[in-house]
This record gives C-alpha cells, structure tokens and sequence, in this order.
C-alpha cells in the first residue's frame, strides 16, 4: 500500500468528521469505522475507481492508497477539497465565537470541517433521494440504487455515472430503489441534467442556488443544502433545515435565517456546529445548549 500524509490547516474535529461521514455513508460504496478513526470508499483516479482510506488523526489525515494506481499524489487536491483540508479552522473558530449564541458549540467542538462529498453528482442525487424521508432510508435507498447499478471496484462499488443512471427508465428505477414515482422522475431529470454537462463547480452560491431550483422537483432546502454540502460555500445556510431550526429553538425559517447573518461570512461552518451537536454527537453524550 501507498500512505499520502495530508496535514489541515488548523485543528480538526476528528469525531464530528467521522461520524458525519459515517451518517451518510452508502452501504456497498463505503464503509465506516469510527471507533478505528477509518473510512473508505472508491475515488475515481487517472480514468478508474481507486480504494482509499482515510485515517484522522488532530494533526494529520492519512491515506492508504493500492500501490499499482498512477500518481497517487495527484489524489490528495480532491481528498482534501473532499475533507475540508485547507480551511483555517482556527481563524474561523474565533470568528464565530464572538457571537454569543455559537459560542458554546465552537468552544464544545473546535475545529469543525465542512465536509463535503467527492463527487459533485454524488452530493446531489443523494440529497435528492434523502428528500422527506430520514437519513436511515435515504440510506437505504442509496444502497439498493448501488446494489442494483453500480459497478464492483476494490470490494466496494461505484454510484452509477449520470449517464447510465438517465437512461433507466422509470418504472425500473422505482422498483430497483423504492422511491415514490415524483422522486424516480427528480432522480432521472437531474441524471439527465448532469450528463448533459452540467456543473455547479463554477458557479456562485447564488448561482448555484438558482440553478438548483430550475431543476424539476428540486425546492429551497435542498438547494440551499447542496450549496454547502457539494459546493461547500463558507457562507451559505439553509434555513429552512428542521435540525438547524430546532437547534435555534424552534424557530422558523425567517427567523433562522435573520439569526444566521450575524455569523457571516462563515455561515456554512455555524450550520455545521448546529448540525453537529444536534446529530453528530456520540451516543448518550449530553449535547451543548446554542
């Protein structure tokens, strides 16, 4: 095996990013072990998946690479891009600890990282599938699409790339994942969407966000959530999220998202204390009161 050393810039929150990764994990695509401080999934690499595990350690992320692949160095701008690595979580710790109302979520957990996902279309047909249902189905619901389409790599399988997954037709697809018949034909539009060449890597948070919304079956939270996750924007937020809402208190949307714009311009990363305390916390670990 090959081993990159990758070292952030600033303190990371090791347990917060493994368990985050470990919410959202694939079945069949990637597997998790928080207590090993490990996750692996495939990458695509010089035009073939690659397995890669991660290791987190406070002051450094490790990576097991297969020795056979071409430059593995070239890996690590997508892992750290994927992992938030080049953040200053100590400068934007500080910055939002001058707010009252954050303040304990950041002295409770610092260096939180705005994880993200190493794929774009990833991000978005699994935030798509996560519409309106838990994050246990939506889950399991990316499972089967993998199980029934994807590819087998290292162990582990690939999602299917946008342009085997559009051509599917409907009432296969539905069968295969179990979605409702709305969601198959969001699934299949942005499919189709991003294998026409479709790309938020180069858009503004706001274009992004417009973008998003053109998109059939696509409304603001999953939007404004796709903003942060996939395009991992520092300052956006998504107030219409029901964790961050009752985090705040049971606010509403207005409210959060007036409460937010005293944490510009590191919004992305206050929602991420938010989610973190409300979601990510060890089990029967007391969570810290925002």
């Amino acid at each position: 095996m090959t081993l990159l050393r990758l070292f952030p810039q600033g303190p990371t929150d090791c347990e917060t990013a493994l368990r985050m990764l470990a919410a959202h994990a694939i079945p069949g695509a990637e597997e998790a072990d928080v207590a090993s401080r490990t996750h692996t999934r495939l990458l695509h690499h010089a035009g073939a998946p690659v397995r890669v595990t991660v290791t987190f350690a406070e002051d450094q992320v490790t990576v097991d690479l297969p020795d056979e692949i071409p430059d593995p160095d070239g890996l690590a701008v997508p892992i750290r891009r994927w992992l938030d690595l080049d953040s200053d979580t100590a400068r934007i710790g500080d910055a939002l600890a001058t707010d009252p109302l954050i303040r304990p979520l950041v002295e409770h957990r610092p260096g939180i990282r705005l994880i993200g996902y190493p794929d774009e279309f990833e991000a978005v047909i699994a935030t798509v599938v996560g519409q309106q249902v838990s994050l246990a189905a939506a889950r399991t619901f990316m499972g089967r699409l993998v199980a029934a389409y994807g590819t087998p790599a290292g162990g582990l399988k690939t999602l299917p790339a946008p342009r085997e997954l559009a051509a599917i037709p409907d009432a296969e697809l539905q069968a295969a994942v179990g979605l409702t018949r709305a969601r198959t034909r969001t699934l299949r539009a942005v499919a189709q969407r991003w294998a026409d060449g479709f790309t938020l890597a180069h858009l503004t948070a706001d274009e992004a966000r417009r973008a998003l919304l053109e998109l059939p079956g696509i409304g603001p939270w999953t939007a404004d959530y796709l903003t942060v996750r996939a395009r991992q924007h520092p300052d956006t937020f998504a107030p219409g999220d029901l964790v961050a809402c009752r985090a705040l208190g049971s606010v509403t949307a207005d409210q959060a998202r007036t409460t937010a714009e005293r944490w510009a311009p590191w919004r992305s990363y206050a929602l991420m204390h938010l989610w973190a305390n409300a979601a990510y916390a060890p089990p029967g670990k007391e969570r810290t009161r925002a």
